[in-house]
């Protein structure tokens, strides 16, 4: 089971890692460009601003389920850390489990009943399909779920899985 997850979780991260870079990059040379064309040709471009903003969303929705995979996003240990080592251990479990009921529930049941009501809603710039832009919701969610997954079978053992090869 360790090698498995192991290499479920290295993969997933790669992935994330590589696709809000990509999505990084982007907004960085479409947000030049509005500048340019704004500042120097005098004639701004409107669609970069959409197309800007939904990449966003998306980067979020994608460093979220990066965060929680890489167990490096922000977390009050107070509690946990004045527990003992059995209490802390039923914890974190409570709390992943939540979180994966929470990924389920709302990122990919919702975000999906959200992305097919919005099937029929246009972009008012670009024209493209809003669901497009909702449907990232289920797919953070699906990535946040394994993740949790993967999370909870860590507090369960104590095994951590290591982030190098």
């Amino acid at each position: 089971m360790e090698g498995l997850f192991t290499k479920m979780k290295r993969g997933m991260n790669q992935l994330l890692s590589w696709i809000a870079a990509a999505l990084l990059i982007t907004m960085t040379a479409l947000v030049i460009y509005q500048v340019f064309t704004r500042y120097v040709l005098n004639s701004p471009s409107d669609f970069t601003e959409e197309i800007v903003r939904y990449l966003l969303i998306w980067t979020g929705f994608i460093g979220a389920a990066y965060g929680f995979s890489t167990r490096q996003h922000m977390a009050l240990m107070m509690v946990p850390n004045k527990l003992t080592a059995e209490r802390k251990k039923i914890l974190m479990i409570a709390i992943d489990t939540l979180v994966f009921a929470f990924a389920l529930l709302i990122l990919t049941m919702g975000g999906t009943r959200l992305a097919i009501s919005a099937k029929k809603e246009f972009s008012s710039l670009l024209g493209i399909p809003r669901s497009l832009v909702y449907s990232m919701a289920p797919v953070s969610g699906v990535f946040i779920m394994v993740a949790q997954v993967i999370n909870i079978w860590e507090d369960a053992t104590g095994i951590t899985i290591k982030e190098g090869n």
